[in-house]
């Protein structure tokens, strides 16, 4: 069995070893310097993980690990331009770097590298896996749409954040993984117990992004209580939301445009209405819950523990 770097490093050589035309550069330069950002590598590795629980051969596995990578990046490309976001991963988004178009059109293009990469997978698996995957794609749509809903919508409750999240970010990394059990042989029922695995995984991870965004470190590398800036609707806002009284609910919904405070102000206000409601705690209550069901669930692959141990390791490493 390969170990969690000599995966990591298998996909990046992978990723670094797949070529694009050098032109037109418009189109293709934006795509390589979007995959030589680095960034988690998440869902490959999820992928490969995956995989590597079913068969020692990992070979096989690299295109689709890619694909899953190539797709994800295009989300990025296109997020920030919905999001009109300046940076990625700490430096100029593609957006900012060329503009709108180029990266409209460099999303498109690397949408269609992630198919291009994914044909290369057994063909006798391809139909099987070509599903898994146009669910996953289209369900990450309709996530993002949702989002952008709610930037509307007066009032979120927990329960539409949660469905919100789990088509925006858990079925991306639950199609990886069920992607990679697939191409290891796996049954359905482990299919679907991966599945389920990853979907809590996901959570458990946005949860914790949203909790770091505003109780982190600026060792994140990300401005720390940029969502309460934005006065987006986090799980910390629509938790806080629902518990508040009148009052409090009329400072988290103001105190972002409230031109004569400063940032620094303005975060430790909207803090301060969550630290009175008890939210960081419950936001990591719902972490563990989510986080000890995904375990659990791989507890109940029919595989040797052995086998299993480098995905919980991996896990645990988020």
């Amino acid at each position: 069995m390969q170990t969690n770097e000599q995966l990591l490093s298998a996909i990046e050589n992978y990723l670094a070893q797949t070529e694009f035309p050098a032109e037109p550069e418009l189109l293709y330069a934006p795509i390589g310097y979007s995959l030589a950002g680095g960034g988690k590598r998440l869902r490959p590795m999820l992928l490969m993980l995956s995989n590597g629980i079913f068969t020692d051969k990992i070979q096989h596995a690299l295109p689709a690990a890619a694909a899953v990578e190539v797709f994800h990046n295009f989300t990025l490309l296109h997020d920030d331009i919905m999001d009109n976001a300046a940076v990625r991963r700490g430096k100029p988004s593609v957006y900012a770097k060329w503009g709108q178009n180029v990266a409209i059109l460099s999303g498109d293009a690397m949408l269609i590298c992630a198919y291009r990469l994914l044909g290369e997978v057994p063909a006798q698996l391809l139909p099987q896996i070509l599903s898994t995957f146009n669910t996953m794609a289209l369900e990450v749509c309709e996530g993002q749409q949702y989002d952008m809903d709610f930037e509307r919508k007066p009032k979120v409750s927990v329960v539409e954040y949660m469905h919100m999240i789990e088509l925006k970010t858990s079925v991306l990394l639950a199609g990886a993984t069920t992607i990679g059990a697939l191409l290891g042989g796996a049954s359905e029922e482990d299919c679907r117990k991966l599945r389920r695995f990853a979907i809590e995984l996901g959570l458990a991870f946005q949860l914790q992004d949203d909790l770091l965004d505003s109780y982190g470190g600026e060792e994140l590398g990300k401005t720390i209580g940029g969502d309460i800036l934005e006065g987006k609707k986090s799980y910390l806002m629509v938790t806080a939301m629902s518990r508040a009284d009148e009052e409090q609910r009329e400072v988290l919904r103001h105190t972002y445009k409230d031109a004569a405070l400063a940032p620094a102000e303005k975060i430790a206000r909207v803090r301060a209405v969550f630290d009175a409601l008890d939210v960081p705690r419950l936001t990591e209550q719902q972490i563990s819950l989510r986080f000890d069901r995904a375990l659990a669930t791989l507890d109940g692959l029919n595989v040797p523990d052995a086998r299993k141990e480098p995905l919980r390791e991996y896990a645990r490493s988020l």
